[in-house]
């Protein structure tokens, strides 16, 4: 495919007129979403109210009158069609590690006969992290990691909770969360499962898939801005079962009536703690808006489409330079590929230099985010022209390439 065929199905596609609702600069190909979502110039303006007027002149007024205090309720039904989910099983708080550490606990406890997180050795470190530190504290649970592709023989009567992330942060490799999830039903087990690298881009579907627990962050495809709330997913049916180690006033049936005793708040929202943070939760709250114009099978096939034409055009221009680790068939694979060089760090660093903007996972691979609201066609094929000439020409052979940057 080239520029103009890739610009004419471009100008086809229902989606296209999102390009728009986003503020990308006209010298970078972003390819990395995956990590950090764009900003919508209409989020700044939303911050720019809050700050202005809500805080500035509205005070601590605005808790009520601005509507601060139901900001986490608004979120989460926004948040809910792309989760699959009802409203009243998301609790919008908080990072994606502590609300993991809470919904482990909260696992834990509804199969407390049972004493092993089953995870895999691809899933995402920090949450690995998470299971060892929870299994610490409570000094009866054992973290088992597996390879990927050994996890359900490895589900039996010791585990009380399957974690896995639903795309694979390095390879790409999508999860079937629905086998994957009755799987460790079948053993008696819980799926909790981490949805980072899925939400805003693929067609998640919490409740159908029969999950019970579910996390997540919203700066990637739910472009929320960096280090926006995380959430917290808890299906219906344990509800009233669940609970949480960590409590706080917004997790309260009645958080103002300052009653010493905690009474949980029904649903997901015994999950929340804190006050929510206002600033960055607006900026969710008004990034999330475009949405309401796109359902989540079609981000999904947009997303195994421009995945799908990436691949197409590495494996035609570039078959003996690099090797795409993510897998082939659209279904299996999340919005973004992955492809292994030698030199990863230095190639995806001349690419920067370029204004093509993807990031280096260690210690061989360059990841590419295509997210399905924003990035076109027309940028596919020109970003794979560029990785063809720094390839071809060794345009990642220099020195200022050799030093690892810092990238979240």
């Amino acid at each position: 495919m080239d520029r103009r065929s890739a610009a004419a199905l471009d100008a086809e596609d229902p989606l296209h007129h999102l390009r728009g609702r986003f503020a990308l600069p006209d010298d970078v190909l972003y390819l990395d979403g995956n990590s950090l979502g764009a900003l919508q110039p209409c989020v700044a303006e939303r911050l720019k109210g809050v700050v202005e007027a809500e805080w500035g002149r509205g005070l601590i007024r605005s808790w009520n009158d601005a509507g601060w205090v139901e900001m986490p309720r608004r979120v989460a039904e926004r948040l809910a069609p792309l989760l699959g989910a009802e409203p009243e099983e998301i609790a919008v708080t908080d990072s994606t590690s502590a609300n993991l550490f809470k919904a482990l606990a909260a696992a834990h406890r509804l199969r407390a006969d049972r004493r092993v997180i089953l995870t895999d050795d691809a899933n995402f470190p920090t949450d690995v992290y998470v299971a060892h530190g929870l299994a610490e504290l409570t000094g009866d649970l054992e973290v088992k990691v597996v390879p990927t592709d050994e996890v359900e023989r490895h589900l039996d009567e010791d585990v009380a909770v399957l974690l896995l992330t639903h795309v694979d942060y390095r390879s790409g490799r999508r999860h079937d969360a629905a086998a994957q999830t009755a799987a460790a039903h079948a053993a008696g087990a819980l799926a909790v499962w981490d949805l980072s690298h899925s939400v805003g881009a693929l067609d998640v579907r919490l409740d159908d898939w029969g999950a019970d627990l579910a996390v997540g962050c919203t700066y990637k495809y739910c472009n929320g801005g960096p280090g926006s709330p995380g959430f917290l997913y808890i299906a219906t049916r344990w509800h009233e079962q669940a609970s949480t180690p960590v409590r706080g006033w917004f997790g309260h049936a009645r958080p103002f009536a300052f009653d010493l005793g905690y009474q949980p708040a029904p649903g997901a929202e015994r999950f929340l703690d804190g006050s929510p943070p206002v600033l960055s939760m607006a900026a969710l709250e008004t990034a999330l808006e475009v949405f309401e114009e796109v359902d989540t099978a079609t981000l999904d096939a947009r997303a195994g489409e421009l995945t799908g034409l990436f691949i197409e055009l590495v494996d035609a221009h570039l078959g003996n330079e690099v090797e795409v680790v993510t897998p082939r068939e659209a279904g299996e694979r999340g919005a973004q590929v992955s492809l292994r060089h030698e030199h990863a760090g230095e190639l995806s660093r001349a690419l920067v230099t370029r204004g093509v903007i993807g990031d280096h996972r260690p210690p061989d691979l360059v990841r590419f985010g295509f997210a399905p609201l924003y990035v076109t066609r027309v940028e596919v094929v020109e970003a794979v022209e560029h990785l063809t000439d720094v390839l071809e020409h060794r345009g990642w052979d220099r020195p200022e390439f050799r030093t690892e940057q810092v990238v979240p």
